[in-house]
């Protein structure tokens, strides 16, 4: 059992783990938007923002889902500036797990008028974000990923139950089926921005997620000054909570 004063230092240990650095940059003014970007992450495709898509396109959003390749980040980054660069005005960019990392590289493009992180990585430019993630404990996803020479995927176990707990088994089973492989350079990269830093941000947390550890995704949310919503759900709230994530989209798009 701990006594009181282990108990005193192991809180004043989390505190300085936690300690957020001083941010001088100003946020831009949150305008309205017509148009919104979505960027899938890791184990998935374009494809799982389909009960996003048709919430945000319902309320008369122009809506583009990026195929990203899951190779390198720089292939990554250059398939949303393609899209980006051929949407005309005020843009919302949300990403969505990895997706997160592109956000910080590529959100600061002048059309992007928001940037909406569904529970998502929120690296700082240059930041090892890797060595950040080891001051939280390991969700029980990471055990589940099997490397196939450079090209990572999700085990079924750790897809069905970790990754995508909260969907329906069936629609699980499918998006097993579809996953899409990673090549391990990806998630080494580093960004050299933060768009965050400088763009009005929002970030849905899921609280019972099994992939991305909910505390750090507090703390990321928290560092970045975001308007945050907390879900019930997965790391698939895409999914599982679609109405809950287009209301948080919608409401960049709307400027508030």
């Amino acid at each position: 059992m701990m006594n009181r004063r282990t108990m005193i230092a192991g809180s004043v240990a989390a505190a300085g783990a936690l300690a957020l650095p001083v941010r001088a940059e100003t946020k831009s003014k949150t305008i309205p938007a017509r148009n919104v970007v979505l960027v899938h992450g890791l184990f998935a495709d374009g494809s799982c923002w389909s009960d996003v898509i048709g919430r945000l396109q319902a309320s008369g959003l122009n809506v583009t889902s990026v195929q990203n390749p899951l190779t390198t980040l720089e292939e990554a980054v250059s398939s949303v500036r393609c899209v980006l660069a051929r949407t005309e005005g005020p843009t919302v960019l949300a990403g969505h797990s990895f997706a997160g990392t592109i956000l910080s590289e590529v959100g600061d493009a002048e059309n992007v008028s928001a940037l909406v992180y569904i529970a998502a990585r929120a690296p700082d430019a240059g930041e090892d974000y890797a060595a950040l993630g080891k001051r939280f404990a390991v969700a029980p996803a990471t055990a589940g990923i099997i490397f196939d020479g450079d090209e990572g995927r999700l085990s079924e176990n750790a897809f069905l139950h970790d990754f995508a707990g909260d969907v329906p088994p069936g629609r699980a089973r499918i998006l097993y089926a579809t996953q899409q492989p990673f090549r391990r350079a990806l998630t080494q990269a580093r960004t050299t921005k933060a768009a965050w830093r400088t763009k009005p941000t929002y970030y849905a947390v899921s609280d019972e997620d099994r992939t991305i550890n909910p505390d750090l995704q507090r703390f990321l949310a928290k560092r970045m000054d975001a308007h945050v919503v907390s879900l019930r759900a997965s790391h698939l709230s895409l999914i599982s909570r679609a109405p809950e994530v287009a209301d948080l989209i919608e409401l960049a798009a709307r400027g508030s």
